[in-house]
């Protein structure tokens, strides 16, 4: 597989120092964004659909977006923590491309990075480990935009010490596509690039040659979601980080999505999001 490092961009919602007593137990956690960890002292598991990891001093992990997990911790545990949203600009989520290694080895040139960064982040550590109090829609998008609102020079740094992290998992990663139906790698490249168009479920099983049904089918099993909600999920995310970030009417958000019923977009965004897109933008102002 062929990128351009142009294609990436992270962008790190959360990132600190926490020190748990046993008080790291959290169920069922999913979340829109990589989670990396380098440990310090201690020791905890975290229990993942390919199994349980035990977390050990001077060693990092990376826990991918939408991945359900467990972390189970009964004694004392400190690690740093870094949570990273990948901004969809090149029509593709790069580090959706890959299969990371769940642990690998630390240096000490990791964890100054790690605390420089978080020297010059201190906005971003958490006031609580519990998934709830910041693992939703309306933190997500609070912290992408205090994310974008930074100094030009602490943006400059933060990048190169995320691309640094990233490219030590990136060593032992494998391409999903490898793995992954060929015919599916080319209708979610097809769907990225072309997410602010009106899709056509009928032209994307074309693409593949197969029929419509046996297409939804093969769609569901790999991706976990039907054509329809995959794509809908993805223009909605693109509204939702539009509408906090520019002053786009929400009718002009609608049309630009390929959104011909503007009433349908209303309705899809407030299934989705739980708010209509004016209330989700004014909660922001």
């Amino acid at each position: 597989m062929n990128f351009s490092i142009d294609q990436l961009h992270p962008l790190v919602l959360n990132a600190g120092l926490a020190i748990h007593n046993a008080d790291w137990n959290w169920k069922n956690v999913v979340s829109p964004f990589v989670r990396l960890y380098y440990v310090t002292e201690g020791t905890a598991q975290i229990e993942l659909p390919s199994g349980i990891y035990q977390l050990k001093p001077q060693h990092m992990y990376f826990i991918p977006a939408f991945t359900k997990h467990n972390t189970i911790c009964d004694s004392y545990f400190c690690h740093y923590y870094m949570h990273i949203y990948e901004e969809n600009q090149q029509g593709k989520n790069i580090l959706d491309e890959w299969n990371f290694p769940v642990e690998i080895f630390g240096n000490e040139m990791d964890l100054a990075l790690i605390k420089r960064f978080c020297a010059i982040n201190p906005h971003m550590s958490l006031q609580k480990s519990d998934p709830t109090t910041y693992d939703n829609n309306v933190t997500l998008m609070q912290n992408l935009l205090k994310n974008k609102q930074r100094a030009f020079y602490d943006k400059v740094e933060s990048r190169g010490i995320v691309y640094q992290l990233l490219s030590h998992f990136m060593k032992y990663a494998q391409a999903k596509s490898e793995n992954r139906d060929e015919r599916l790698v080319k209708v979610l490249s097809y769907i990225h690039n072309h997410i602010n168009k009106n899709l056509n479920i009928d032209e994307l099983a074309e693409q593949t040659c197969l029929s419509k049904d046996h297409f939804i089918r093969l769609f569901k099993h790999e991706i976990k979601t039907t054509p329809l909600q995959y794509i809908n999920q993805k223009k909605i995310e693109k509204a939702q980080l539009t509408l906090v970030t520019s002053d786009t009417s929400v009718k002009e958000i609608a049309l630009n999505l390929g959104f011909e019923d503007y009433s349908y977009f209303n309705r899809l965004f407030k299934k989705l999001v739980g708010t209509t897109p004016q209330e989700y933008r004014h909660s922001y102002h």
